[in-house]
């Protein structure tokens, strides 16, 4: 396949071309909300409620790329604390699932953002699709 042929293949399938695109996945935080929108290629596909940091913690604000990923992870800092399919976007910081359903919606973690299990799931196997350097995760009040 020729150069050209590939770079218009991927504008059709990704709207630009492979070169030059932007992140074709895109994970906007509203911690004011507490809700997590994925976007891909500029669609809206999930939103999905979430919770930040509670009073006495901080979940950082920015634009981030993943850093690392693990299926199943465990806290050393906070007692071993599972934290499934993680998406680590900042140091420590990480998108991941929870038990702690009944919480999401509002502030509860010390700083991560929590989801439900199946939707981290999901985001996941998303950004381990797209790789790191095509995914974006924007943290916002």
């Amino acid at each position: 396949m020729t150069a050209l042929l590939a770079a218009l293949l991927a504008t059709i399938l990704f709207g630009s071309s492979v070169e030059g695109r932007a992140a074709s996945l895109v994970a906007n935080i509203n911690v004011g909300s507490q809700t997590m929108t994925v976007s891909r290629s500029g669609q809206v596909l999930y939103r999905w409620s979430v919770s930040t940091a509670r009073k006495g913690y901080f979940t950082p604000r920015g634009t981030y790329r993943p850093q690392w990923t693990a299926r199943m992870w465990y806290s050393r800092k906070y007692d071993m604390s599972p934290m499934p399919y993680a998406v680590f976007f900042h140091g420590g910081y990480a998108i991941h699932g929870t038990g702690a359903v009944r919480q999401l919606g509002r502030p509860a973690s010390h700083g991560c953002v929590r989801l439900h299990t199946a939707n981290a799931a999901t985001f996941f196997s998303m950004v381990r699709e797209v790789g790191f350097g095509n995914t974006r995760i924007v943290v916002t009040n």
